[in-house]
């Protein structure tokens, strides 16, 4: 038998609350109005609070759950409604004992959230293409085909399906009767539309379409188009010597060609797929703001809903609890009541408990990497690790790790996920530990000031670290710059 993962095995320790719990702590802030609608619509006793003053909302207690053996089922048996305990629900002078004030100075000004965002109205990768369409002369028939070759095109703007599958497709789901020959024909129509490049079944005839809309008769766009058809896999290579040898060409007409080929979009949907975007944008669930060297942590108000038990679900039970014939249905229709109620109180309070979490985790995280916050500067950054955080604020490492991994922060140097604070440590000559995202980051500048007609190898670069005093291998070097999506030094050559 597999040994449960440890992850699993702290599921199996865990109340059913429990685990809802945790997974209302994954929800993003983006997606937390979601899920808040998702149980609203499942709970009538859960409401959104009137716009109202603070001063007419009362804390609530803790709410704690009930025991297990408070909990029922009725089988309509006259016992099971004998003793219903609703006096915590109905006490006089108390109507809004079950609303809880989620916000306080953790949050910004509640009306600046319930401001009117402007949405960006755009237009898709696809409706561009396709009203593209009305310029060719195309009958119902060729249009429909040309359509359906649109819709193949995935979002980097490349038609990658096999043109006899588009037959079969037409065939079997629109019951339209081509070619492979009338589908290429309109494969040439639509290569001509806009973005250049589009509609290509790899990149080097991705390049070749974009080159072919220059002018042809300057030699650095003639020398660039003979380098991508006759030696692609040399030029991707960085084989230069051996393209300039064939060509015949000077080290300034290389030069001219490749940078012209550089200038070309590898991905000519690329660009629309960016801009609709927006749809799915970072909001940031924490805002750090630095005021004169002292740091200022909010969270983002979206966290803090107003959320209240429904008066009228009160009322009723009022109503129940001032009549004097209480007869079994009504008595069931209280149980209901009482356990939506129940519900609803759970829910608000783990909305609460959330918050809590969230403000802590960031607090610590804030309080860590002050210097980082202050500056901006990755290399200020400490080595800190899950543990380091769990310990601080007495929370379970999977808890932290929940936060770290699906919020984040808005600093005035940026965006940044939670994760990114977190790295191993690295020692130094003096046995000092340094962050791997400070050596990382020094990594990263050698690089970028480095002679690009000479990049620097693995081997120099790890010296060079070692000189600035940072005990490293070379194995290590070529990690970290792996991890950096930086290639080797021959693919970084450039003429």
């Amino acid at each position: 038998m597999l040994k449960q993962t440890q992850q699993q095995k702290l599921l199996q320790k865990l109340s059913p609350q429990q685990i809802q719990l945790m997974k209302l702590l994954q929800v993003p802030t983006v997606n937390l109005e979601e899920r808040i609608k998702e149980e609203l619509e499942e709970n009538p006793a859960l409401e959104y609070g009137e716009e109202a003053g603070e001063d007419e909302f009362k804390e609530q207690e803790e709410f704690e759950t009930p025991a297990e053996e408070d909990e029922f089922e009725p089988d309509g048996s006259e016992n099971e409604y004998d003793n219903i305990d609703i006096s915590e629900y109905v006490s006089e002078g108390d109507d809004d004992v079950a609303d809880y004030k989620l916000r306080d100075d953790n949050y910004p000004d509640p009306d600046e959230s319930n401001k009117t965002i402007p949405i960006r109205v755009e237009t898709s990768f696809h409706e561009h293409l396709l009203s593209q369409l009305g310029m060719l002369e195309l009958d119902d028939h060729q249009n429909a085909i040309a359509e359906h070759i649109i819709g193949s095109i995935d979002d980097d703007g490349y038609l990658r399906r096999e043109i006899s599958s588009m037959v079969d497709d037409l065939s079997f789901s629109q019951n339209i009767d081509t070619t492979e020959e009338e589908i290429n024909t309109l494969i040439k129509k639509i290569q001509d539309f806009d973005p250049a490049g589009v509609c290509a079944t790899d990149l080097k005839e991705c390049l070749l379409l974009q080159l072919k809309r220059k002018v042809q008769d300057d030699p650095g766009v003639h020398n660039a188009y003979l380098i991508l058809e006759n030696y692609f896999d040399e030029f991707t290579k960085k084989h230069y010597e051996k393209i300039q040898k064939a060509l015949g060409l000077t080290d300034e007409g290389l030069k001219e060609a490749i940078t012209q080929i550089i200038k070309l979009t590898p991905k000519p949907g690329g660009n629309f797929a960016t801009l609709n975007k927006a749809e799915s944008y970072v909001l940031p669930d924490f805002f750090i703001l630095n005021n004169a060297g002292k740091l200022e942590l909010t969270l983002n108000s979206r966290n803090a809903p107003d959320l209240r038990i429904s008066g009228g679900y009160r009322e009723m039970l009022k109503e129940y609890d001032r009549g004097d014939k209480k007869d079994k249905r009504q008595k069931e229709a209280v149980l209901f009541i009482k356990q939506k109620i129940d519900a609803a109180k759970w829910f608000i309070d783990a909305i609460k408990q959330r918050q809590h979490t969230l403000l802590s985790t960031m607090e610590s995280i804030m309080d860590y990497q002050r210097e980082f916050f202050l500056t901006g500067d990755e290399t200020t950054m400490k080595p800190m690790i899950l543990k380091d955080i769990a310990d601080r604020t007495q929370l379970d490492i999977s808890t932290v790790s929940r936060v770290a991994n699906s919020k984040y922060v808005q600093t005035e140097f940026g965006t940044f996920k939670l994760k990114f604070f977190f790295s191993e440590s690295l020692s130094t000559d003096s046995g000092e530990e340094v962050s791997t995202r400070e050596v990382k980051k020094i990594l990263s500048d050698l690089i970028e000031a480095e002679n690009k007609r000479k990049p620097l190898s693995d081997e120099n670069l790890t010296k060079m670290l070692q000189d600035k005093g940072y005990n490293i291998a070379r194995r290590t070097v070529a990690k970290y710059r792996e991890q950096l999506n930086i290639p080797v030094a021959r693919l970084r050559k450039e003429l």
